[in-house]
């Protein structure tokens, strides 16, 4: 009778990983012959790991990332120019802790958004926020959020979050106000947080797409700073499955 009213407790406050931990421990005699020290430190072990598990979900749900790619299944041996020891660097996300930019372009197929989701996924594994983002859709849902007044709290939200991923960039001429909306995007997160960009186009050619010297001086000096960069090359991996 106490040991249900415990686990109802445990419950109660939300500790289910500890619950669970204990349910188990009741139903494995073996653990009986451990302290009580070494029982309850299983017990904080669970609850730890049930709530990491459980943040990393969340994380991984929110981000909404286009494919569920891993930073262990980067395929190497295909080449476009893909350095082991720049990846494992980008791998530690310390650039997304510093509010570093990345940029990865090379022409269609090479592996670029698979990268970029992987990158995403590693970066929720180590507790940050990602938000994933195809930038022709992004630049249409802030034209909408315009319209419907909720524009402000939709930057906001963009804002916030510790690694936003621009998928396609470049893939078809702006208006003059979706220029202006991706700049207040980047102005926003500029050296408070981190941008992924994925393009087609060399950046070398990014000032001439945005087909403004102003918007594009101001973008790329935000963009540019404090970036890091994958300049792939190669056939397309598609027929191949994975990156």
């Amino acid at each position: 009778m106490l040991t249900n009213h415990t686990l109802d407790q445990l419950r109660v406050m939300k500790l289910t990983g500890m619950a669970d931990a204990f349910t188990q421990q009741l139903e494995q005699p073996s653990t009986h012959e451990l302290s009580f020290g070494e029982r309850f430190a299983l017990l904080v072990d669970r609850e730890i790991t049930h709530r990491e598990n459980r943040r990393l979900t969340r994380l991984l749900q929110l981000a909404h990332l286009k494919q569920p790619a891993s930073i262990e299944d980067i395929d190497y041996q295909h080449k476009r120019g893909l350095d082991r020891s720049q990846m494992a660097g980008l791998a530690t996300c310390d650039w997304v802790r510093a509010h570093h930019n990345l940029h990865i372009t090379g022409p269609t197929g090479c592996g670029k958004s698979w990268l970029a989701c992987a990158l995403g996924n590693q970066a929720c594994r180590q507790g940050l926020s990602v938000r994933y983002e195809r930038t022709s859709r992004l630049l249409e849902a802030l034209r909408i959020a315009r319209g419907d007044g909720s524009y402000g709290k939709k930057l906001i939200q963009i804002a916030k979050t510790d690694l936003l991923i621009l998928d396609d960039f470049g893939l078809k001429p702006l208006a003059q106000q979706e220029r202006h909306d991706l700049l207040e995007v980047i102005e926003d997160r500029h050296g408070a947080h981190s941008t992924l960009i994925t393009s087609q186009l060399p950046v070398s050619s990014w000032h001439e797409y945005l087909n403004d010297p102003t918007v594009a001086d101001a973008l790329l000096d935000r963009l540019l700073s404090h970036g890091h960069r994958l300049e792939l090359k190669g056939e397309s991996m598609r027929p191949r499955q994975t990156a």
